[in-house]
């Protein structure tokens, strides 16, 4: 990675204006999963460490952007940080005006203060130049520790690098060096899976891996419209019919390449307690559905993972969200775990299933950012990551 990081540039007795991905779940007015908070921690820390003071912001939800709405206050996410450090974690009332810099003005070393959500501002996503400056105005150095807004070109992730000194976080360099080994100068067998419900999302993605990896595996949704080109009578399957002819052509391009389900579990309904049963790929039965890969496509996809030395895998295998229809998407989370091979999960769904599987902790990387990840997996530059200052 040529971009600076926190350890490049002297923090000492200054204020860092650090922007944290918070835009975790809630319930009942309280943090109900604190991941994302946890992964900036090592920053947060390090920052506090060099002896100076720290100002935070993120978005959380999709606010109006009309001002403050306290559906969607980052107070609570300040409260859970305050209980992870141990310490006071101040709460300004908005994220820019005369109250809010006479607080980042009277910060002293060693304390942090956290803005209010910067999406109550519309300025925020239209990465507005003079509300960036007002934001840059809190501090003297910028970090960008939010890989899953790295996508955006806001305000707060691309706009206040104009102002101040722009370094990353510690987990914006983690992703960008494991997603880099993807898509840079992969070790070799390179081995991509890609899953989730549409084609149409991930295109580019396809035929940018389809140029770097060495085998491209996919299953879940987006299987169905591939195996739909191929002339597959796929019945109530999800089935992207404009994305059919997209498919022939990748089909055709990609050879032998790309591996197909061979078999499916099925569902009468879209429902987890659907009857269910296994059938070859080519042989789903009117009235019925594809909800996950079959046994006999879990060994051959096994089997080609066998021996490859980097795997990055994108969206599940099928509905892991109804247990009788997530042994696929496991099952293929296990093999990772045991393959021996550097292992990088795409964000979001991919996140959730290895979690849910039991096991994230054998996972080399797993992505905090779903559509970020995604699009750099498209080979996109990424503004948020542009805009840091080189090395």
């Amino acid at each position: 990675m040529n971009k600076k990081t926190v350890k490049d540039i002297d923090l000492k007795g200054k204020r860092v204006l650090m922007r944290v991905d918070f835009n975790v779940p809630m319930k009942d007015g309280a943090v109900s999963d604190d991941k994302r908070i946890k992964a900036s921690l090592p920053t947060i820390q390090y920052v506090l460490e060099q002896n100076a003071a720290l100002i935070l912001m993120s978005h959380l939800g999709r606010p109006k952007g009309t001002g403050f709405d306290a559906e969607f206050s980052l107070k609570a996410a300040a409260e859970a940080l305050s209980k992870l450090l141990g310490k006071p974690v101040k709460m300004a009332p908005d994220c820019i005006g005369p109250e809010v810099e006479a607080m980042a003005q009277a910060l002293k070393p060693g304390q942090v203060l956290m803005l209010e959500n910067v999406r109550f501002h519309k300025e925020e996503e239209k990465n507005d130049v003079e509300f960036a400056k007002k934001l840059a105005a809190l501090g003297e150095v910028y970090v960008n520790d939010a890989f899953g807004s790295a996508h955006r070109a806001h305000a707060s992730t691309e706009g206040v690098a104009r102002f101040l000194p722009a370094v990353s976080g510690f987990l914006m360099e983690q992703e960008l060096e494991y997603l880099g080994r993807a898509t840079l100068n992969p070790e070799r067998p390179y081995i991509a899976i890609l899953g989730g419900a549409k084609i149409s999302d991930k295109i580019a993605v396809i035929e940018n891996l389809l140029t770097k990896c060495d085998r491209l595996i996919v299953g879940g949704g987006m299987a169905n419209t591939f195996l739909a080109a191929k002339g597959y009578a796929m019945a109530d399957s999800l089935v992207e019919t404009s994305a059919v002819d997209t498919a022939k052509d990748i089909m055709a391009k990609a050879g032998d390449k790309l591996m197909l389900p061979v078999d499916a579990v099925i569902g009468d309904k879209f429902e987890a307690e659907a009857n269910s049963q296994v059938v070859d790929a080519d042989k789903v039965p009117a009235g019925w559905r594809v909800m996950d890969i079959g046994p006999k496509s879990v060994k051959a996809f096994g089997d080609a993972l066998k021996g490859a030395r980097l795997v990055v895998w994108n969206g599940p295998m099928g509905v892991f969200e109804f247990p009788k229809f997530a042994e696929g998407t496991f099952a293929i989370a296990h093999v990772l775990a045991e393959s021996g091979a550097t292992t990088v999960i795409g964000g979001g769904d991919s996140a959730s299933a290895v979690k849910k599987a039991g096991v994230a902790g054998k996972m080399t990387h797993v992505s905090t950012g779903g559509g970020a990840s995604l699009e750099f997996l498209e080979g996109k530059v990424l503004p948020g990551v542009a805009a840091l200052n080189d090395k």
